[in-house]
């Protein structure tokens, strides 16, 4: 990302110790910064990037959700976890959530900027435990993948996998090798059998049935320190 033409949004619960933050951010990257309440309207501006900062404490799961849309929608848009409490928080963000990158509450400012400025160049920011933690839990999810739960055909576990990871319907089809028209037949196929109606509500379940493989398992080669 260019510095000049990226924004950073800190999604929190606005107050003088996060724009205190901000300035700090901006001195060190030169970007762009700013802060939004969780429900607060993101306008994106036509031309420009930005970088999120989704404060674990103050947005909830909902709020999550409608950030990863976003970001589904806009490849512009990059989002991070900021002020997590451990990896097991960080486990269940990326249950549903796109991910590029993870800060704790206990890690200072110096070591967040040096984040930041990672985030900014395209890469990973990840703790080496939490890359250890998902490339585990990456081959366990391997092993029992495809083993026959609910009635569901291999086909539609590879798919509500693919779906719970953020892909829409084009992405599936282009890694599956097959017709968005086939990729609809499955969906359908497949919330019939669950006994959903969409997309979050197929989240949802396989949260609670598969231990779905979260976001940013299958993407992680080497972690941060």
């Amino acid at each position: 990302m260019n510095t000049e033409t990226t924004d950073i949004v800190l999604v929190t619960d606005c107050n003088s110790q996060s724009v205190l933050f901000l300035d700090y951010i901006h001195q060190k990257t030169g970007c762009r910064v700013s802060a939004l309440n969780p429900q607060e309207r993101f306008l994106m501006p036509e031309g420009r990037r930005a970088l999120v900062l989704l404060d674990g404490d103050h947005v909830n799961e909902k709020d999550l959700l409608v950030w990863n849309t976003r970001a589904e929608e806009n490849k512009a848009i990059v989002l991070s976890a900021f002020n997590v409490r451990d990896n097991k928080q960080v486990m269940e963000l990326l249950i549903g959530i796109h991910l590029r990158g993870v800060f704790y509450r206990q890690d200072n400012l110096e070591l967040i900027c040096k984040g930041i400025v990672k985030l900014l160049e395209g890469e990973l920011w990840i703790s080496r435990p939490l890359s250890a933690m998902l490339i585990d839990f990456y081959r366990r999810q391997q092993v029992n993948t495809y083993r026959p739960v609910c009635g569901l055909t291999r086909r539609e576990l590879e798919i509500v996998t693919l779906l719970v990871s953020g892909a829409s319907n084009t992405e599936i089809a282009e890694k599956l090798f097959v017709s968005e028209h086939t990729v609809k037949s499955h969906l359908y196929n497949l919330f019939r059998k669950i006994n959903v109606h969409n997309r979050i509500q197929a989240t949802n379940w396989a949260r609670q049935n598969l231990g779905t493989i979260p976001v940013m398992a299958s993407r992680y080669a080497n972690g941060r320190r």
